[in-house]
């Protein structure tokens, strides 16, 4: 790699770390296993970036793209089936945290994991990302009736999963009610 290269691979990385962070974080509910989908596109993309450069497509589509089919791949790992770790929440506030993004909460995130692997990616990158079903539909190589498929019933689980038992239409959590309700009239 030439310096140049270097330099301009460093800017993107610099800039795309929490955008890929809080969809990798989104995709598997698990702040390090999130951490690695990041190192590993990172290093996919360090190695190619020449040609990722040339490409008419903007190097952030090509990183989701990259994120999105390495969560499948680990989502195959036979350790992947059998270990689950989880997180001990830290004592800080949301913006001490470092990516300060209000939808980077736990209730969330919880509401998230109720999804299948796949409802999960076409929520996050349509509805958290605001990606057109196309984009989506190519990020993920499917069809768009798919993409639109697991969003509609991404979106009702995700309703049912984060309404309260008192009022089944509000949602707990304000970053939640954002996402479902900007979906329904996506």
């Amino acid at each position: 790699m030439k310096d140049t290269e270097v330099d301009a691979f460093r800017e993107f990385a610099g800039a795309a770390i929490p955008q890929l962070h809080r969809i990798a974080l989104a995709a598997c509910g698990d702040r390090h296993d999130a951490d690695d989908l990041v190192q590993t596109t990172l290093e996919k993309m360090c190695g190619a970036w020449s040609r990722i450069e040339r490409r008419d497509e903007p190097p952030m589509a090509y990183a989701r793209t990259v994120l999105v089919r390495a969560f499948i791949d680990s989502g195959r790992r036979a350790w992947r089936r059998s270990e689950r770790s989880f997180e001990i929440l830290p004592e800080t506030a949301f913006a001490e945290r470092g990516y300060g993004q209000v939808d980077d909460t736990p209730g969330l995130y919880a509401a998230l994991s109720t999804l299948t692997a796949r409802q999960r990616l076409v929520v996050v990158l349509r509805h958290v990302e605001g990606l057109p079903v196309a984009e989506v539909a190519r990020v993920l190589g499917s069809s768009e009736s798919n993409v639109k498929s697991a969003s509609a019933e991404g979106l009702a689980r995700l309703r049912r999963a984060i309404a309260s038992p008192a009022d089944a239409r509000t949602p707990t959590h304000p970053a939640a009610h954002r996402v479902v309700t900007q979906g329904a009239q996506r």
